[in-house]
């Protein structure tokens, strides 16, 4: 099995982590995964994810890269190719999966099973194996995905608010009589 890599900081974009995901209409049919696309911002250092990239296409397909694949799928896409809120052209993002849910816990690697925690804007950090594959006359490289940390909050992507956002902060109740409570 491929050594684990740990990503840089990215946020979270179709966060699939805690339920599969059925495949997005145009895709090929298949099992259920659990899926997290990756937004790294244009300076992020992804040396590591390339290079293990490089690795699974090697062991494809051998150390001459004139004998890949020509129509060969990169996993590193451009995010101005899709037009979602919080994609930036020029700025990489890269989908990892898996069939078997990660683990995925908080900054201080306590579990979270609460959905509500975990969304598309938040950011996360996580191990992924790149892996090669030549199914169906797709061939590229891709991520499988092996477990997932969120390591802060931010802004909601897709129209997704939070309360705290509709509602401002919480009031403290004032303190009163049975009375005033009850009149």
């Amino acid at each position: 099995m491929a050594k684990r890599i740990i990503t840089p900081e990215f946020t979270g974009s179709f966060v699939n982590i805690l339920q599969p995901a059925k495949p997005m209409q145009g895709q090929p049919a298949g099992d259920p995964k659990y899926t997290i696309t990756m937004l790294f911002d244009k300076d992020t250092d992804l040396s590591a994810l390339k290079a293990d990239a490089a690795r699974a296409a090697t062991e494809k397909w051998g150390a001459d890269q004139s004998k890949w694949p020509k129509n060969m799928r990169s996993p590193f896409r451009d995010q101005g190719e899709k037009e979602y809120e919080g994609y930036v052209a020029g700025n990489i993002c890269v989908t990892a999966s898996t069939k078997d849910k990660p683990e995925t816990v908080d900054e201080n690697n306590n579990p979270i099973v609460e959905s509500r925690e975990i969304y598309s804007g938040a950011r996360y950090v996580a191990s992924v194996s790149a892996f090669a594959y030549d199914v169906n006359g797709n061939k590229g490289v891709s991520f499988g995905l092996g477990n997932v940390k969120k390591v802060k909050d931010g802004k909601p992507l897709g129209g997704k608010t939070r309360a705290s956002d509709d509602f401002g902060p919480a009031k403290t109740p004032s303190a009163g009589t049975a009375a005033d409570v009850f009149g």
